[in-house]
This record gives C-alpha cells, structure tokens and sequence, in this order.
C-alpha cells in the first residue's frame, strides 16, 4: 500500500492537506500525473502539471513540490507538497 500527504503552504503555513493511499505494492510511474490529480481534486485545486523532473525528485526524495507556475489556472498559495508516507 502507498500512501500520500499533500499539504497546502501560504505563508509557510499549512492551509489545506489531504492524504490518499492505493492498494499497490509501488509506485506506477505512468500514473503518478492521475496519482496528483487526484490529490489536487480531493482538495479542490487545478491539477499541477507534471514534468519529469518532479517524477525524478519524488522518486528521489520521496516528496515533491509545485509552485504555483506548475498551474496553468491562477492559484492562491505558494507551494503544493506531496509526500510519501511510509508504513513501519
């Protein structure tokens, strides 16, 4: 199972988060455009566009961040970040 945190900053303050989890044993990297959709709908956001660059740094650090130049539609926050939660 994985499990992701997204959070809403503005002012280096959380204002909207949400988790999600799929039963999957890892990541399907062809999916993870329709894995932060879904977090971004959930909270009732424009979906961040992805590049491969935000693929690499999540499969790097196990998070990733997306300013709002990653949005096409105008948004009202500074920073999206989504994190990996680990089972113990």
């Amino acid at each position: 199972m994985i499990k992701f945190w997204a959070k809403v900053l503005k002012d280096h303050k959380i204002i909207k988060q949400t988790t999600a989890q799929y039963d999957v044993d890892r990541i399907d990297w062809s999916l993870f455009y329709d894995y932060m959709s879904a977090l971004s709908r959930s909270m009732d956001l424009p979906s961040p566009i992805v590049i491969k660059a935000h693929i690499f740094d999540f499969a790097k650090f196990n998070f990733v961040k997306f300013t709002p130049s990653d949005f096409i539609e105008p948004v009202n926050f500074d920073q999206m970040v989504v994190e990996l939660i680990k089972d113990k």
